[in-house]
């Protein structure tokens, strides 16, 4: 990568250590540096290759990470997002200093009135760089694959209710999760076009074929595949979690959405979340193996749990009881069968460490958690703040780890956030 020197007589601050970029095919680069110039990247790359015009004052450090970046997150610290703009401020904070420095405010189903108002109080916080977004995650998805939702609250998609919502979120709503069976599918993806929102398939009873007839795929076409006839990106949101299982007679939407993401990469990412808890780590390998980390990406699925320690909280108008870590419904009175599972209480940089244990290369989980999701909502595109990876020009989120992989500096835009990170107990009640 080339860069042109700084000021004349202006040393850069820049860090030097064991270097991944974040994006993919770049691998482990072993002595890097990354230069910061205000609250930008000016170079990144070996240090043998740092230009001979930019005077730069390097810090050793172990590894250098991109800003991991989390495209579904419900909340951490005690605080669901929701229209309490406060308290999601405190959320997407206490995530920033654990290392996520973007996070998309997932929101679960509910009537179209909360909706609105939840809509409308975080908008404000997208705007202002707190939140990079807006995740619907329902409520046109299907009741029997509802999982930690409320089910009086799953609709039959609904255009123009669609439509309101996203004039509400002034260009804030990045994605929502549609079942493919829901009424209207193709106008409510119509719309998504429109509103430059990403369509993710999922809480979904869809078969196969219904997989494939949402996603376009052009059977009968010269060059056959998914996702035919152009259009924009989609997602899968928490690959095989509420959706029917792969079976080989009965095989579901997951074969559909594997292939689709191999033979479309960019066009088709697929959520995995890595918390050891969702998936086993032969699912999550196997899927690194067929897709490959351009079309993964790593989430959470936080609730407002992350950050905290066990006890009762709530997800939506549910509540939800957490116990070692792992977050379920309560179950109703005499049911002894341990409720759904509801959401996670990991974070992202953890999940990111559980990928490498399990196998899974440095380069592609870290692509997996930063470059991927940012490229799949946009945000690695000129006059979006640029994030997602460490690469000339974009905005400076930057993590330093230990070679294990655990937290010691993170920076937002060049500034260091460490001061201000918080620890699990300050949150504690």
């Amino acid at each position: 990568m080339q860069a042109e020197a700084g000021a004349p007589g202006l040393t850069l601050p820049g860090l030097r250590g064991r270097l991944v970029t974040g994006r993919a095919g770049d691998g482990v680069i072993e002595d890097g540096t990354v230069v910061i110039a205000g609250g930008s990247i000016e170079w990144c790359g070996p240090t043998a290759e740092l230009p001979a015009g930019v005077d730069v004052e390097t810090t050793q450090v172990p590894v250098i990470l991109p800003g991991l970046v989390d495209v579904h997150c419900h909340g951490a610290v005690g605080h669901t997002f929701s229209a309490d703009a406060d308290g999601a401020r405190r959320a997407a904070d206490y995530h920033a200093g654990q290392g996520t420095t973007s996070v998309l405010a997932s929101l679960v189903s509910a009537p179209s009135e909360v909706l609105l108002e939840q809509i409308t109080a975080l908008r404000e916080l997208v705007q202002d760089g707190t939140l990079d977004g807006l995740h619907l995650e329902g409520p046109f998805i299907t009741r029997s694959m509802c999982g930690a939702q409320d089910p009086a609250a799953i609709i039959d998609g609904d255009p123009a209710l669609l439509q309101e919502w996203l004039e509400a979120g002034q260009g804030t709503v990045r994605s929502i999760t549609l079942a493919p069976e829901t009424p209207y599918f193709a106008e409510l993806v119509a719309l998504c076009r429109d509103y430059g929102v990403v369509p993710s398939l999922g809480h979904t009873g869809a078969t196969a074929a219904q997989t494939r007839e949402a996603l376009g795929w052009a059977l009968d076409s010269d060059d056959a595949g998914p996702l035919a006839g152009g259009g924009g990106p989609w997602s899968a949101t928490h690959l095989f979690n509420r959706m029917p299982p792969l079976g080989h007679r009965t095989p579901g939407p997951i074969p559909v959405l594997l292939q689709a993401a191999r033979q479309s990469p960019g066009r088709m990412v697929l959520e995995l979340v890595a918390d050891g808890v969702h998936l086993d780590p032969e699912i999550v390998r196997m899927v690194f193996d067929l897709v490959g980390p351009g079309s993964v990406a790593l989430i959470t699925d936080a609730m407002a749990a992350a950050g905290m320690s066990d006890g009762h909280y709530t997800l939506g108008s549910l509540d939800v009881l957490v116990r070692d870590r792992v977050a379920r419904l309560v179950p109703a009175e005499g049911d002894a069968r341990p409720g759904a599972i509801a959401g996670a209480t990991s974070l992202l940089l953890e999940n990111v460490r559980r990928c490498v244990e399990w196998g899974v290369p440095l380069a592609d989980a870290v692509t997996a958690a930063s470059a991927t999701p940012a490229r799949l909502i946009g945000l690695d595109r000129p006059g979006s703040g640029q994030i997602g990876s460490l690469t000339r020009g974009y905005r400076a989120d930057i993590l330093v780890t230990t070679e294990k992989l655990e937290l010691l500096q993170v920076y937002r835009a060049g500034t260091p956030l460490t001061q201000e990170r918080k620890t699990r107990a300050d949150y504690s009640v």
